[in-house]
């Protein structure tokens, strides 16, 4: 054992690994539906590892919390920019609400309690499950005109208000709006779903571990009875159900395979492959004798393609308006929004950067995919002189120094990283020909850019952890609970009853508003619903920029 310990301290690379094995084992825990979270978990595993004696250098901490920030950026920054725009204007002002309001709660109850900056951080951070406070915050107290003594005081004692204040954080606030808000507001949250369902055609969350064995679009083979055909071309017949959208993909003539345009011209007992709806093939009133089995005729290749919207042309338009001009022969299987997937319906209207799954033949998913943006072709490398340059730029942003009211205010390199983001994830979904960073190295950049972070934290912090827990413990479980629930009550009575915002939707949009992605989920389980995370893109953008910056802000403010 001493043997094991002794290589842990000399070592110190062996025990940031340690620390993330057994904190995401931690963060797998399930306490009835609760979950710490890898996060909390890791921050855990770090304190408990760290009481050896590990010494790891900052710059480690520094390097995985940029490649963090750079990461969060980069997936919402389309989102963000389009936050900025008039018709994101409410959940943007419902954001702002909130997120000020989590300032002057938490910058209020550090005056009244006489916390320090570094507890008063780490409760920001925890009571709203944003992470990146941690970061943002201690190097706004690198900063500050005091000793070393003083600042790695401070900077240990964030971590301890957070570990603390984040089980209300994520706990309270999971159960209050899945729970409690529905009936704040008087509302049933399933009933209230069901309404906006039938406006929007919103679907019901599937298990993502399960496929349906019901598919609603099919291909099949019908033999046209001998004479004139009741459509004279292809063109007529794809229009023959108003409001369905029918292709013709194969003509068998004669012993001939022909692929058809809508010019061309049927015949009586020609045989076709029709795709359609189940429900379009119907209301043809194509009689079912006249259905054949020809495996020639319908074993043609499919492809499924990503196609990232950049054409201006299509940004803001309906997907029924699109079907028109560039939806021939092409089914959308997805629609992905800041890394979420949303419901869809004719109306719903696209965004630059949203990501469209569309399958078909593969000359028809090109053409689409052409006319739509930039069709993703598979490839797992990632464009590191973009990651690189993003990181360097955004630290010089970073750096810069601003002045309000007497107080110097400053983003950190960190914090210029994150902005960064912001604007190179924005550029990517303007013009995708470069800048790719494949979702599995997304996921490293954030989740393990992120555990390392809180790792290393948690291992520096470790010998005053339980110093600090004990001093400062008992009335941060109180104090947590307010700053947590009190913005979100705010933004909750702001979004109803002065915004009269659609409850499903405000849900989504005060869990994306607090950067609380598991209240989310609970709430869609809640409704029986995907439609909340309509409300939570554009918040969860805005909440994670402003929420950031209250780092350094609070950390000025109580200085």
């Amino acid at each position: 054992m001493t043997w094991f310990l002794d290589a842990l301290r000399q070592n110190p690379e062996l025990a940031i690994f340690l620390t993330l094995a057994i904190g995401f084992l931690i963060g797998r825990l399930k306490i009835g539906s609760f979950t710490l979270g890898n996060v909390v978990g890791t921050l855990i595993a770090g304190v408990v590892v760290g009481q050896i004696g590990v010494d790891v250098h900052p710059l480690v901490k520094i390097v995985f919390f940029d490649l963090f920030l750079f990461a969060t950026g980069y997936k919402v920054g389309p989102q963000f920019f389009r936050g900025l725009k008039k018709n994101a204007l409410t959940q943007v002002s419902l954001t702002v609400v909130l997120c000020v309001t989590s300032l002057l709660t938490t910058f209020v109850a550090a005056k009244i309690f006489k916390y320090d900056v570094g507890t008063a951080a780490g409760l920001m951070a925890g009571a709203f499950t944003e992470s990146t406070v941690i970061g943002t915050a201690g190097d706004a107290i690198g900063r500050l005109d005091i000793s070393e003594a003083e600042k790695t005081r401070l900077r240990n004692n964030i971590p301890v208000a957070y570990a603390v204040s984040y089980l209300v954080g994520t706990g309270f606030v999971v159960w209050f709006l899945s729970n409690l808000a529905p009936r704040l507001l008087k509302v049933n949250l399933k009933e209230e779903a069901r309404k906006l369902e039938a406006q929007m055609g919103g679907g019901k969350p599937g298990n993502q571990d399960e496929a349906s064995g019901y598919r609603p679009w099919a291909i099949r083979a019908y033999r046209l009875p001998d004479g004139a055909p009741p459509w004279r071309t292809v063109g007529e017949l794809e229009k023959a159900v108003p409001g369905q959208r029918i292709f013709v993909k194969r003509i068998r003539r004669d012993g001939e395979v022909l692929v058809p345009v809508p010019d061309t011209v049927l015949a009586g007992g020609d045989v076709i492959a029709i795709a359609a709806r189940r429900t379009a093939l119907f209301e043809l009133n194509l009689p079912i004798a006249n259905e054949v089995e020809d495996r020639d005729l319908l074993d043609f290749p499919l492809a499924a393609r990503d196609v990232v919207v950049t054409n201006k042309a299509v940004a803001g338009r309906t997907l029924e308006e699109l079907a028109e001009s560039h939806g021939r022969g092409i089914v959308l299987m997805k629609l992905i929004r800041a890394t979420e997937e949303i419901p869809f319906t004719g109306s719903t209207t696209l965004d630059r950067g949203d990501l469209m799954r569309i399958a078909g033949s593969p000359e028809d998913v090109e053409r689409a995919g052409k006319g739509l943006g930039y069709v993703e072709r598979p490839s797992s490398e990632t464009d590191v002189v973009f990651v690189g340059l993003g990181i360097l730029l955004g630290g010089f942003v970073g750096l810069l120094t601003v002045t309000v009211g007497g107080l110097p205010l400053s983003l950190t390199a960190s914090g210029g990283a994150l902005i960064m983001g912001l604007v190179f994830g924005w550029l990517r979904s303007v013009r995708p020909t470069f800048g790719r960073i494949p979702e599995p190295a997304l996921w490293v950049f954030d989740t393990i850019g992120l555990a390392v972070f809180i790792g290393v934290v948690g291992l520096n912090a470790g010998p005053t952890f339980v110093a600090g827990l004990k001093e400062t413990g008992p009335s941060l479980l109180l104090v947590g609970f307010v700053v947590a629930v009190l913005p979100h009550t705010a933004a909750l009575l702001f979004g109803r009853y002065v915004l009269r915002m659609n409850p499903v939707i405000l849900l989504g949009a005060c869990s994306g508003a607090g950067t609380v992605t598991a209240a989310l989920r609970s709430i869609q389980d809640e409704a029986d619903s995907k439609l909340p995370v309509l409300g939570y893109t554009v918040p969860y953008a805005v909440g994670n920029i402003l929420l950031t910056a209250w780092g350094p802000v609070i950390v000025m403010l109580l200085h």
